[in-house]
């Protein structure tokens, strides 16, 4: 039996997710989180073979989640389930050590049998994803200036760009406006923007966040 925590900030989701999981014969639903911080606890106190993860959640978030297994923490197989697309935050997710990526738009069995494999401890790639990866693999072309950012700088640019305020920003990954301040800061220097508009143009260029 593939025990499973599921991690998502909306508590419909969830239960939608959990219904989905619990379809599978093989496949049973242990927990539930709705934080970083919740899931890191849930980690620490039982025991699971995978961890369907979101990429957006208060008090951190999915990527930092990673990071904190990446750097010693519980061991498990880790799919994550987001809603942006695969381009912006798939790889960013797999270099920390996720074994799969999926959207939220993705068929049910398909998320059924991502879970499998990952439980299997193999990666799980959509074809568009793994055809991304192989084409950068055989590209030498430059990095555009945002592949360059920090996870955390990357994180902020995406919530800038979808509207979020400093204030919003810092709340939802439970960080001071001033530390929030100084990744944005960072990431402007790095891109060679000025303004928040300036940032919000950047990202429509570059199909970057959850913009209308």
């Amino acid at each position: 039996m593939i025990r499973v925590l599921v991690a998502d900030d909306h508590a419909v989701v969830r239960r939608g997710l959990i219904q989905i999981l619990e379809e599978g014969d093989d496949i049973q639903v242990r927990g539930e989180a709705g934080t970083a911080r919740e899931v890191i606890q849930a980690l620490r106190e039982h025991d699971y073979d995978v961890l369907v993860l979101d990429v957006a959640m208060p008090e951190g978030g999915g990527l930092e989640v990673l990071e904190y297994l990446n750097d010693g923490g519980d061991e498990i197989n880790v799919l994550v389930l987001s809603v942006y697309p695969e381009k912006q935050y798939a790889r960013r997710a797999l270099k920390l050590g996720a074994k799969g990526y999926l959207t939220k738009d993705s068929a049910p069995q398909e998320l059924l049998m991502a879970v499998k494999k990952v439980a299997r401890g193999e990666l799980y790639l959509t074809q568009a994803l793994a055809e991304e990866l192989a084409a950068s693999l055989r590209s030498n072309h430059r990095l555009a200036p945002h592949q360059k950012l920090s996870d955390r700088e990357y994180q902020v640019m995406t919530m800038i760009a979808e509207g979020k305020s400093i204030s919003q920003i810092a709340e939802i990954l439970a960080l001071s406006v001033k530390t929030v301040s100084t990744y944005r800061r960072r990431m402007l220097d790095k891109l060679g923007l000025e303004t928040t508009a300036d940032i919000i143009r950047y990202a429509i260029e570059h199909g970057i966040g959850k913009l209308p």
